[in-house]
């Protein structure tokens, strides 16, 4: 007698995204068909919380299970491309590390921000792959934490593992391009699981059509521009790459039997956890 497969699982985390922010809780600016088809077909979360409301806490709680406060880590808002000695310690254990050891592949696509190589970093952490960036925010079009014309840093930009790779598109549209990629890549070889952590919508303030925008911002944290429009087409990118993973997903047979929790790191399960069930 056959054993059957363990499920894959797949995470998707937003950054920044609000309870009301989706159709599916009542939004009434953005449109978001791909997460409210989720909501409808799954699991939809009233009375959860994020484990906290800022970015490296959150993540800290999410990959340990413990509450962040015990973690020098989980106390930093936000861990700084200067902070070379903070970051989760290599050896805890952490959830993609156990999924591991229990046969799973692991990759973490898009946002670490719980420290830089090399002494931190995704595959130190539990993570056979890391496509994406080490720090909280960066532009969603030059890649970098840094505005334009500003000293770049050590591990600016975007990496493959820890070497610095450079691509030409939306960060959006790029992170769901690995994702797909990965889900190509291991098949069903193997159960796996998959972080899709995006940037959206996090600032800067710029959807698909904004990139000469992104030339001439000032600041990346961007506090004088944005507008309801310019958020809906942000939110409206990040759903329709939830929609373009989701039908590579059934494209090769995983979305059946796979759990899927779309959550966001700030307002976390009150916001979207839905499991598609096997």
């Amino acid at each position: 007698m056959s054993v059957p497969q363990p499920p894959n699982i797949l995470f998707i985390l937003a950054d920044d995204l609000g309870y009301a922010d989706l159709g599916c809780y009542g939004a009434r600016h953005t449109e978001t068909p791909f997460l409210d088809g989720l909501a409808a077909e799954g699991v939809r979360l009233n009375q959860a919380y994020a484990n906290s409301p800022v970015c490296s806490a959150t993540r800290t709680a999410l990959i340990t299970g413990r509450y962040q406060y015990r973690f020098p880590v989980g106390l930093a808002e936000p861990v700084r491309s200067t902070d070379i000695d903070l970051g989760l310690p290599p050896g805890t254990p952490t959830l993609p590390a156990m999924l591991r050891a229990a046969g799973y592949r692991t990759a973490l696509i898009g946002k670490w921000h719980l420290g830089a190589p090399p002494t931190h970093g995704p595959l130190r952490s539990g993570y056979d792959r890391f496509f994406g960036f080490h720090f909280g925010g960066v532009d969603y079009f030059t890649h970098s934490h840094r505005a334009p014309g500003k000293t770049t840093a050590a591990f600016d930009g975007l990496h493959e593992g820890e070497e610095p790779v450079t691509r030409d598109g939306y960060l959006t549209d790029l992170l769901a391009d690995e994702a797909i990629a990965e889900l190509h890549r291991t098949g069903r070889a193997q159960p796996f699981f998959m972080s899709l952590h995006f940037n959206a919508p996090h600032w800067p303030w710029e959807g698909p059509g904004d990139r000469a925008r992104s030339a001439s911002l000032p600041s990346l944290r961007d506090e004088a521009g944005g507008s309801l429009a310019t958020y809906a087409a942000m939110v409206g990118a990040l759903d329709a790459a939830v929609g373009r993973v989701l039908a590579a997903m059934t494209e090769l047979g995983l979305a059946r039997n796979d759990l899927l929790f779309p959550s966001s790191e700030r307002a976390g399960g009150q916001l979207a956890n839905f499991a598609q069930q096997p």
